[in-house]
């Protein structure tokens, strides 16, 4: 009997062994691939104006959705994409998890480009994006609904010290303003265009309702990779998509809308255009007398008389006070130093206080009107 129960419990144990080893075996469970599964996706739609699948669509994202960094090109029916077998429709599996926005780049002839970005986000699921493409002779595109809005605003920030930028030497700053006005969520893409350089990558800005949000020198900076104080300018483009993911629902049928100005945006610029920037600095001011005059040049009614003179003076410096007021009555009765050598001074007082120069401070401020793009 004893020999029968171990016989059975050895059994027993093989076949347990043998049925972990086929349901592992054929993918039915595996722990590991459990916990380090990546099921996120996201799928790309291209459609004509009649709702059909188009396919030889090629596509942008950024960043780069399996790598999180750079930007990343897809085609219809390339290798990564795992709906092969369906023309007008990508599948991108595996990706990380995060927020992209994409372009469409080129379509199949006779269609022309969805210019519109999309935004998508894909957390633990599948992100979901399509492109609307026109026949290329197609010319009733403003009759079509209104898939974005755009606000378009110049910056100028930074110093400009001598002659070496488009504007007089002073110090430029812009701050965009932007206030949700609407009653739900708004979210937009907003991007920096420099003069004479590459468009930087596209920024998500989400706004809720009746709040407000700004987009400063600093930010635009930061979106160039540009952190020194060199002037900068050119523009800022932001972009409200109104039939994507991240779309408000909105949906405007012509450009007299009533809702077309998504969103209140303002442009505030302030620009100092002295020669020098203003800032604060030390004056003395210097009371004297001048008691001998040898040169004959200093007029007979300024002997003899409290006379005073304000100097700008440096900060723990040490100078020759005497020889401060001597130079200026040299510039102005043109004295030389032979005529200097003859004129006897006496110091009565001297006074230190603060000044500032003059600020030539221009500050204004611009409404920035909305743009369909359907």
């Amino acid at each position: 009997m004893k020999r029968w129960s171990k016989i059975s419990s050895v059994f027993a144990i093989l076949t347990i062994i043998l049925v972990l080893y086929f349901v592992s075996s054929s993918g039915i469970y595996h722990s590991r691939d459990v916990a380090f599964a990546q099921n996120s996706s996201l799928t790309i739609i291209s459609l004509s104006s009649d709702n059909k699948l188009i396919s030889g669509g090629q596509f942008v994202i950024s960043p780069n959705p399996f790598t999180g960094t750079g930007n990343y090109t897809i085609k219809d029916n390339s290798p990564d994409d795992t709906a092969k077998d369906k023309n007008g429709v990508i599948i991108l599996s595996g990706i990380t998890n995060g927020n992209y926005s994409i372009i469409q780049t080129n379509i199949t002839p006779g269609y022309s480009v969805d210019q519109i970005q999309k935004l998508v986000q894909v957390n633990n699921s599948s992100g979901v994006v399509t492109f609307t493409d026109l026949p290329a002779n197609n010319a009733t595109i403003s009759s079509s609904p209104t898939r974005s809005v755009t606000y378009t605003t110049k910056f100028e920030c930074g110093s400009i010290f001598a002659g070496e930028g488009p504007l007089r030497p002073g110090h430029y700053d812009t701050d965009i303003s932007l206030f949700n006005k609407q009653r739900f969520q708004i979210q937009a893409l907003w991007n920096s265009v420099p003069t004479n350089g590459p468009s930087s990558n596209a920024i998500l800005l989400k706004m809720d309702s009746e709040t407000s949000k700004s987009i400063t020198c600093q930010d635009i900076r930061a979106t160039l990779g540009n952190n020194n104080e060199n002037f900068i300018e050119g523009f800022t483009i932001i972009n409200v998509p109104l039939d994507s993911t991240f779309g408000s629902g909105i949906t405007m049928t012509s450009p007299s809308s009533n809702n077309i100005n998504i969103l209140d945006v303002q442009a505030f610029y302030t620009a100092n255009a002295l020669d020098i920037l203003p800032h604060e600095v030390i004056i003395d001011k210097i009371s004297f007398y001048i008691i001998q005059d040898g040169s004959g040049k200093i007029p007979a009614n300024m002997m003899q008389k409290t006379l005073d003179i304000s100097i700008p003076s440096g900060l723990n410096q040490i100078s020759d006070t005497e020889k401060k007021v001597k130079d200026v009555l040299a510039k102005q009765y043109t004295l030389s130093d032979d005529d200097l050598s003859k004129i006897v001074i006496r110091i009565k007082d001297v006074s230190v206080g603060v000044g500032v120069l003059i600020d030539d401070h221009a500050i204004s401020l611009s409404t920035v009107k909305p743009e369909l793009d359907s």
